[in-house]
């Protein structure tokens, strides 16, 4: 049963950035993982990339025979690929029955708001046997003032009544929220969408004029309680892996079993599935606890994610660059040791 994630965002909320940081994570754990850019603009993959749209239509072509703007002859190119979806879903049947697919979508968010195309090609991907998740990526400096973290709620609620796909949303870059300005709260308050009445001092303050409105949006978003964020440094192991860990819950493939090994040994009297695939191998773990237990691992809790970046940010790069010194040494005089026994 192949899994995947439909990667999509704002321009410039690091979408690419992420395929090509999950894409070496993946690589480290030994997990499969395949990159299918969705986007015709991209045109400097920083990832290997197992199927590109560019194979089957260009924006420069679009343009040129339709006399379309960039954002048109974005919005043809999606509309394109799902008349010819078969184009596609005989590229991904080349990747296996097994595989883990990253889809880099582009950044127009009407396709994940309002456009019909996107939405049919995700239906037909679950159709086809995929168990996707959409990750939403939300620039973390909106947080940064209250009017644009409204915004930034809105979108991911319209998103997610739209897609209508187990849904991550995410604040990437949050490494970098620090040089935007201080926050009004602490960073638990944006994540988990606490009480958002109070924001109405803030919000009358930016915006006296529609602090009505705004404070009326505020009681639809808690009407659907649907919108919560995980956070996001993409240089982090520890923010890649958590945010790797919610997104297993989400498609499921938290109940994948690992293959057998040393360290991860089949549970005592299962059957010999080694050679078999995943779905079909024994799970040593129990599912419940799988699904509902808390996260394990450093920086799972948000707070431990505002003190390493917001609170104590410059003390945590000098203990983490001690580490990696310390790291580096510990190899260095590995590859020596081995040197003088050959």
């Amino acid at each position: 049963m192949p899994f995947g994630e439909v990667v999509i965002g704002s321009p410039g909320s690091g979408k690419s950035t992420y395929a090509y940081g999950k894409h070496q994570l993946f690589t480290a754990l030994n997990r499969p993982i395949s990159i299918v850019n969705l986007d015709p603009a991209n045109d400097a993959l920083p990832y290997p990339c197992a199927i590109d749209i560019a194979e089957l239509i260009t924006l420069e072509d679009i343009m040129e025979e339709h006399h379309l703007g960039p954002n048109g002859a974005m919005l043809y190119a999606i509309e394109y690929l799902d008349a010819n979806y078969d184009w596609l879903d005989e590229r991904l049947k080349e990747l296996g029955s097994e595989a883990y697919v990253v889809f880099d979508l582009p950044g127009q968010v009407e396709l994940s708001t309002n456009h019909e195309s996107l939405k049919k090609i995700v239906t037909k991907l679950g159709k086809s046997g995929f168990r996707l998740a959409a990750v939403h990526l939300c620039d973390a400096h909106y947080v940064t003032n209250a009017s644009t973290y409204i915004s930034v709620l809105m979108l991911s609620l319209r998103t997610m009544l739209h897609l209508e796909l187990p849904h991550i949303n995410v604040l990437s870059k949050v490494d970098l929220i620090k040089q935007y300005g201080d926050l009004d709260f602490n960073l638990d308050f944006y994540t988990e969408v606490q009480d958002l009445s109070y924001l109405q001092n803030v919000l009358s303050q930016e915006s006296p004029r529609f602090a009505a409105l705004n404070m009326e949006i505020c009681s639809l978003i808690e009407d659907y309680g649907l919108v919560g964020f995980e956070t996001l440094a993409v240089e982090d192991k520890d923010s890649m892996v958590n945010l790797t860990r919610a997104i297993d819950r989400a498609t499921g493939y938290v109940f994948v079993p690992a293959p057998n090994s040393a360290t991860n040994p089949a549970p005592p009297g299962a059957v010999d599935a080694e050679n078999k695939p995943p779905s079909e191998r024994p799970n040593s773990y129990a599912l419940f606890s799988s699904a509902a237990a808390p996260l394990p691992g450093p920086k799972t809790d948000v707070r431990d994610v505002q003190e390493r970046w917001i609170d104590a940010r410059e003390e945590w790069d000098a203990y983490e660059k001690v580490q990696w010194r310390k790291e580096g040494e510990i190899v260095a005089k590995q590859k020596a040791a081995e040197k003088q026994k050959s």
